[in-house]
């Protein structure tokens, strides 16, 4: 079970998270967002991401100013939250970038919209449907899940916290590649607790994951 860890933009705070050794480091490149790393994001804090994928958050981006972004920054991933289409997620990954394309999920989800994405992208993440894409720290019904067919490993996110290893450990059904937390980890917009962050760090990797 990998852990990637979103809206990081301090570097004292990026290398206290680094001593935790997490999988993916996620940068917000959405304006509206709490965690907007910022029009001016030196490549001095994200170059400190070593030994973690550094995945970039955009929602309905232009292209070029993304591949702008991507190559100043060496991110090795994006995650598309927008209207992104399978061909927008092609182009990304013809860059040779990981791509995980993110669904908005409420008890109304329609899961065949996942098709045509399946062969344009790695992986899904799950996240709870708000209208500021991500961070609200609210969890949606993970019971909707068991609607899914597993045809990507996902990334499940929203409103993680350090008390739902067992409840996600009960997901057997679901092919988890890694939790994403954000918010309810955090002292203010941006900077995390990294103390609470250890605690579940040490819980998720104590446990065993059997799927």
């Amino acid at each position: 079970m990998k852990i990637k860890v979103c809206g990081m933009r301090d570097a004292d705070n990026i290398r206290q998270l680094l001593a935790l050794n997490p999988d993916y480091v996620g940068f917000i490149f959405y304006p509206p967002s709490l965690r907007y790393v910022g029009g001016d994001f030196p490549v001095e804090v994200s170059a400190l991401v070593t030994g973690a994928k550094k995945v970039g958050v955009f929602v309905d981006a232009d292209f070029a100013d993304m591949r702008e972004i991507i190559f100043h920054h060496k991110l090795d991933a994006v995650q598309l939250h927008g209207k992104e289409t399978p061909g927008e997620c092609w182009l990304h990954r013809s860059l040779g970038l990981t791509v995980i394309k993110a669904f908005a999920i409420d008890e109304q989800f329609d899961f065949s919209v996942l098709e045509p994405y399946v062969d344009a992208v790695d992986y899904f993440l799950f996240d709870t449907k708000t209208p500021q894409h991500g961070g609200s720290g609210v969890k949606f019904n993970w019971d909707i899940l068991k609607n899914y067919n597993n045809a990507k490993p996902v990334f499940l996110s929203g409103g993680i916290g350090e008390d739902d290893v067992a409840a996600i450990r009960a997901l057997t059904h679901l092919d988890i590649h890694a939790v994403d937390v954000n918010s309810r980890f955090e002292v203010s917009p941006g900077v995390k607790d990294v103390d609470k962050l250890k605690r579940f760090f040490d819980q998720i990797k104590q446990t065993s994951w059997d799927r």
